[in-house]
């Protein structure tokens, strides 16, 4: 039985740098309550929440010791009571963890895990959760955008940027896409970016201007608020949305901008999703599985020992490309 088993996982102790995610090699394996499942992991999304929530600087934040990581991949060992849709064997995604994801087994209740189709891999499956769920709340929860408008991604080539260009595409939005790197304007292009800018050049935001024939962008889903709200506002159609996905620091703005537009500014936090909410944009996903829209880009990848270096790089990096992952 897996009960008797120990296993490897990050735990941290105490909040602050990435030296305190430490690798344990002798814990107990957790085993499924009511309406839970046990997951052998393959693959762990890494997510910049993640980095914050270890350094004790979010909202939120968990009982010392815990256990890092919201999106696995893997396989079905356990499952406990009460549980209907899932058994062992199957290979499954999850978009949120109860023991922790950064390790070899994790325990998940049953509403929070999806079937992986046989189509996608498992470290694809790793960056699904937090990444497409998002990406989907910001696009339609929170910015109702519509077939025919134009949506800007403002760093679409890392995890939730490039599955907002797979959803904004597929649903029939005209999508601008930004990077930093050559690589990443080409992944953006690749995944349904009608067109790439680079944010490190001069004058990118006069030719996104230029794009849309100077009348704005009708909605921006922005990962770095912090230095690009002001800009955004300049850049909005009337009636246009920013969504803020990401932000680092404070920033000064005019709210001016917002009245000669009558544009929102709306953020997005994936942790207030309803359980409709979160079914609808399983649904929307698991439609574009099927359909092959949605193909996760894999970037960098980690073993679990190398869990701090992750944590980091994707502060640090250069430039995102694709989805970063610890594989087990």
């Amino acid at each position: 039985m897996a009960t008797s088993k120990v296993m490897r996982a990050i735990r941290v102790s105490e909040f602050g740098g990435p030296s305190v995610l430490k690798l344990c090699s002798d814990l107990p394996v957790p085993t499924p309550g009511q309406k839970q499942v046990q997951i052998r992991v393959h693959a762990c999304g890494v997510n910049p929440v993640e980095t914050y929530i270890r350094s004790g600087s979010y909202a939120r934040k968990p009982n010392l010791p815990y256990t890092p990581g919201s999106d696995v991949a893997g396989v079905v060992e356990a499952v406990g009571d009460g549980v209907h849709f899932l058994q062992a064997g199957d290979r499954v995604f999850t978009t949120a963890t109860e023991s922790g994801g950064y390790a070899e087994y994790t325990i998940a209740s049953e509403g929070s895990v999806h079937k992986l189709p046989d189509s996608l891999d498992y470290k694809q499956g790793a960056a699904i959760g937090i990444p497409y769920f998002t990406a989907y709340r910001a696009l339609f929860h929170k910015a109702h955008a519509k077939p025919g408008e134009t949506v800007l991604i403002h760093g679409a080539s890392g995890g939730v940027g490039v599955a907002a260009c797979q959803l904004a595409r597929a649903f029939g939005l005209r999508v601008l896409g930004t990077a930093g790197t050559p690589e990443g304007l080409k992944l953006v292009l690749n995944n349904g970016a009608h067109m790439a800018f680079n944010h490190r050049e001069k004058g990118y935001l006069d030719q996104i201007q230029m794009a849309t024939e100077g009348k704005g962008v009708n909605v921006i889903i922005e990962m770095l608020s912090n230095v690009n709200l002001s800009n955004d506002l300049k850049r909005l159609d009337f009636g246009g949305r920013v969504i803020i996905v990401g932000c680092r620091g404070p920033i000064e703005i005019n709210p001016r901008d917002t009245m000669t537009k009558e544009s929102s500014i709306i953020g997005v936090a994936l942790f207030y999703a309803t359980k409709e909410e979160t079914a609808e944009a399983a649904a929307a996903l698991v439609a574009g599985m099927e359909a092959g829209w949605l193909k996760p880009v894999v970037g960098p990848e980690y073993t679990l020992d190398k869990a701090a270096q992750a944590h980091e790089d994707i502060i640090n990096s250069s430039g995102a490309s694709g989805k970063m992952v610890l594989t087990m």
